[in-house]
């Protein structure tokens, strides 16, 4: 019989990120389709009894906690460490974790401490002939894969926005609170602070509703014959701002301010979008003068509903890779869908 543990870590602020409620579905539902599985959840980090309620009801035999001041921010560590002696404690054989940066830069050396593997940027976990498996994507998200392991323990991240977060009512549990001496050589690292963009200036908001992708368009010489990045830069930055999407971009964007061409400032390769760039999970997709070519739309893959915005009407858009377009000058319309933001439409 397996033993099924959830690893979860909080925030610094000592709430469960969707993450960790996503690996709590995942766990939850593994158990229901193995029959005869024990589940658990471990949290760590700050004030980790206080998160347990907000999982209490999600089927849990057990709860297990490792806190304390030294796990408030993330440390390699004190952070492996403290995960070791969860999972030791639960005597887990399946440890189901999301893959946050937290638990992506610690899981691994935790599995080589167990004895155990480790298997990262899985999207999905089920049961098969009574044997737990996982499924992940290969070859940059073009081959879809199945695998088990025998080896346990097996230590599971899974990717954030791939399964649906549980929720329910905020339960009542009892809490096993797992000592673990962090002593000066696990504490020698010390957070000085944290320096992060303004709010406003965050243009990658990996929990936002859309996704707005900008392509090159935007950098070339529009109708008039003259190249307007000012004010594409304007109308971009205000609809991110209204509308609190994230900002994705084509690699031939990005790519522009190595072959000296005009660039759009706020811009980076962590914004790209595609086969060499990221894979977001948002439930929107809005693309506007970006052709959409199979490199760059593979990274929309788990886009729910697509619409582009491109004054070609044979774009790769118009292929079937978007549920609508609209074949327009994007100028215009962003400055229009900018107005009507403005007055709260």
């Amino acid at each position: 019989m397996e033993r099924v543990l959830i690893l979860v870590h909080t925030d610094a602020d000592g709430t469960l990120p969707r993450a960790a409620y996503e690996a709590a579905g995942a766990g939850a539902r593994l158990c229901g389709e193995l029959g005869a599985a024990e589940l658990a959840i471990g949290i760590v980090g700050a004030a980790a009894q206080a998160a347990v309620p907000s999982v209490a009801a999600c089927g849990a035999t057990r709860f297990l906690v490792s806190e304390g001041a030294e796990l408030v921010h993330s440390r390699y560590a004190s952070d492996a460490a403290a995960a070791e002696a969860v999972c030791r404690a639960a005597g887990a054989s399946v440890i189901i974790a999301p893959m946050t940066a937290r638990w992506a830069r610690t899981l691994a050396g935790v599995a080589h401490r167990l004895g155990g593997r480790v298997d990262t940027h899985v999207t999905g976990i089920g049961a098969a002939d009574g044997r737990v498996t996982a499924t992940r994507w290969f070859y940059r998200q073009r081959m879809e894969g199945t695998l088990f392991r025998e080896p346990r323990p097996w230590i599971i991240l899974l990717d954030p926005g791939a399964c649906p977060a549980w929720a329910g009512p905020v339960g009542t549990a009892t809490a096993e609170v797992v000592d673990v001496v962090l002593g000066p050589s696990l504490t020698r690292t010390t957070i000085a602070g944290i320096e992060a963009p303004a709010a406003e200036q965050q243009t990658i908001r990996p929990d936002a509703d859309l996704l707005f992708v900008a392509g090159a368009g935007w950098t070339k010489k529009q109708a008039d014959g003259h190249v307007h990045a000012d004010d594409a830069e304007t109308l971009i930055l205000g609809f991110l701002r209204a509308s609190r999407a994230s900002l994705g971009s084509s690699k031939s964007l990005v790519d522009l301010s190595g072959e000296g061409h005009t660039v759009l400032q706020f811009m980076s390769h962590m914004n790209q979008v595609g086969q060499t760039g990221s894979t977001p999970r948002h439930p929107k997709g809005l693309a506007a003068c970006c052709h959409g070519e199979e490199p760059h739309v593979v990274g929309w893959r788990f886009i729910t509903e697509r619409r582009a915005v491109n004054l070609d009407p044979n774009c790769g858009w118009a292929r079937g890779k978007a549920d609508v377009l609209y074949v327009a000058d994007a100028f215009a319309v962003m400055t229009r869908v900018n107005a009507l933001l403005a007055q709260g439409q």
